[in-house]
């Protein structure tokens, strides 16, 4: 592919040969400076992308930072230009492949594979630093030069490009790579150098153990899906050391991964060491330039980083047969503590107190009476049925209320526990020794009522209470629906928490959370089964519904995080 015409003209400096590659994130040409004769590669922009003035000016931003970026393991941007629609990076032109490259002709040895892992994270510390976020971390983007040295490339071009958006798609191109996107990047989050933590750990997962963490024959929005709500495939095959600051940057969980690159590199140094023998780094071949003095601390370190006590990841697989690579490895292993007291007594004791109050909950829902005590009723009717007894109406039609004398205004207010759900009113009409009034409810409260609800009729100084019931279905109505559709809602959003707790993650606000779920799904089941029987609501038996509710809830969220913790606490005896 030539170089198109609107390039060469941006460019008149240069000689622009064919394109090298190309990308979601553009096409690179070949290039040499006519005056220095230094050879460069020519990235061009997606134009479609940029020819917004927010996302150009963004960008202008962008590139006058990436141009002050000076560090060995970053691709230095030469210039930048843009002229009419295009944008376009001049930056060193990498002969040397790229780290997918190697990989898959003849492949990278641990050493190798670490020390590809700590040049990548100091060029990603350097730009963190500098408040550049890569966004796009990949093999394919780590280039070696002539000498071997990996530089990282790309470096700002995804966050610009999804400025305004999420990084999940654009114009359906899935951007931020799925197999190594971070799950508060693939959920369209805030974003911090720990998403570009979590990238770089998978590359290294990979280098290391020949596959990715999560299955990727399913498509990219499979994959973006499993990064969001899945822990990852525990590594197989690497000695536990390095294994366990791999699974420790690749955290689902903020607080439990690495929230920078330089502590991953420091610790992966320090894992290197201990598994590999002093002098790895020099003996892997792959040159690794300014680390700063914590990263040095870690490679003259002669322990393995300990795993943080909020670590929330599975436990790393280990080899089954001794790995010939750890240093100092003991013959036999040491034996498992003692195990901590059991606490399942403790669990099946709050469960049955949660089963308990659900069985409150359901009692009580049933036992809503059909009719609410109102005084004894006067001498009205409505639509011909006299207000001593509950009175089914058909709302979309309108109510004719008749009674004795004349009352002038005539008010109709219904409502539920107390909830007002709809009011009519008119000027009540002469007819013979009485009156009559024709009351048509707004439409939305037709919509709203269900089964049966409590109505109020004010006829000029007097009020007179009684139940009205609909003639239509209830689940036709909000009450009945939108109950149902709020207690599913309660429902299955407690139990993704609860799964959240089962799966060794931390649920934030369970404490809270899970006890206002419950509530809701009292107060929703209450009203649900109350509309369905067509009973009356009552608010005493809607509060112990919802006390109940809470009360269930709580103690399965009790029981489910001191199970967890007690799984999290033993050791697994293998």
């Amino acid at each position: 592919m030539s170089a198109p015409a609107e390039l060469v003209a941006a460019l008149p400096q240069y000689d622009i040969g064919e394109s090298i590659g190309e990308g979601g994130m553009g096409v690179v040409f070949a290039g040499v400076h006519r005056t220095l004769g230094r050879s460069v590669a020519i990235k061009q922009l997606p134009w479609d992308v940029l020819n917004h003035a927010a996302s150009s000016e963004l960008f202008d931003r962008e590139a006058r930072v990436l141009a002050s970026l000076d560090h060995p393991h970053i691709v230095p941007v030469y210039d930048y230009v843009r002229t009419g629609r295009e944008h376009l990076l001049v930056m060193e032109r990498l002969d040397g492949g790229t780290v997918h490259s190697r990989f898959h002709g003849g492949g990278v040895s641990g050493e190798q594979a670490c020390a590809i892992g700590l040049a990548m994270l100091a060029g990603l510390h350097a730009a963190h630093r500098a408040g550049v976020l890569h966004l796009d971390v990949k093999p394919r983007n780590l280039l070696f030069s002539t000498q071997g040295v990996v530089k990282v490339a790309d470096f700002g071009i995804a966050r610009v490009i999804s400025e305004g958006a999420t990084l999940v798609t654009h114009g359906g191109e899935i951007l931020g790579t799925p197999a190594y996107i971070a799950p508060e990047q693939a959920m369209g989050n805030a974003l911090s150098p720990a998403a570009d933590v979590y990238a770089a750990g998978t590359v290294l997962y990979e280098l290391l153990s020949g596959r990715l963490p999560f299955d990727n024959t399913r498509g990219a929005i499979s994959m973006m899906r499993q990064h969001m709500f899945t822990d990852p495939q525990p590594i197989s095959g690497v000695p536990a050391p390095i294994a366990g600051v791999v699974m420790r940057s690749l955290a689902r969980e903020l607080e439990a991964r690495y929230r920078e690159a330089e502590s991953f590199a420091a610790d992966l140094a320090a894992a290197a060491t201990v598994v590999y023998g002093p002098g790895w780094l020099e003996r892997s071949g792959v040159p690794v330039l300014h680390l700063t003095p914590r990263v040095i601390g870690g490679l003259n370190s002669a322990t393995a980083p300990s795993p943080p006590v909020e670590a929330r990841t599975r436990p790393v697989a280990r080899p089954q047969t001794p790995d010939p690579t750890l240093v100092g490895a003991p013959s036999n292993p040491p034996p498992n503590p003692p195990p901590k007291p059991d606490s399942s007594a403790a669990v099946l004791w709050l469960r049955l107190a949660a089963a308990a109050a659900a069985v409150v909950l359901v009692v009580l829902a049933l036992l809503n009476p059909a009719q609410l005590p109102h005084p004894a009723a006067g001498a009205l009717d409505l639509g011909g049925s006299s207000l001593a007894a509950p009175v089914e109406v058909d709302l979309s039609k309108p109510l004719v209320l008749t009674g004795p004398g004349n009352p002038g205004r005539v008010v109709l207010d219904l409502s539920a526990a107390g909830i007002p759900l709809g009011s009519a009113a008119t000027e009540a009409k002469p007819d013979g020794n009485g009156f009559t009034a024709e009351l048509t409810l707004p439409g939305v409260a037709r919509w709203i009522v269900g089964g049966a609800v409590t109505a109020d009729v004010r006829t000029g100084t007097a009020t007179q209470t009684f139940t009205l019931r609909t003639s239509q279905h209830p689940l036709a109505s909000a009450m009945g629906a939108g109950s149902l559709i709020l207690a599913l809602f309660a429902l299955a959003y407690l139990e993704s928490g609860l799964r959240t707790i089962r799966s060794g993650h931390r649920w934030r606000g369970a404490a809270a959370g899970g006890p206002v779920l419950g509530l809701l799904f009292g107060a929703a089941v209450w009203l649900c089964v109350s509309v369905l029987r067509v009973h009356e609501p009552a608010a005493g038996f809607g509060a112990g519904c919802a006390v109940a509710g809470a009360l269930a809830a709580g103690l399965v969220v009790a029981a489910a995080r001191r199970r967890a913790s007690t799984v999290v606490s033993r050791p697994s005896g293998r």
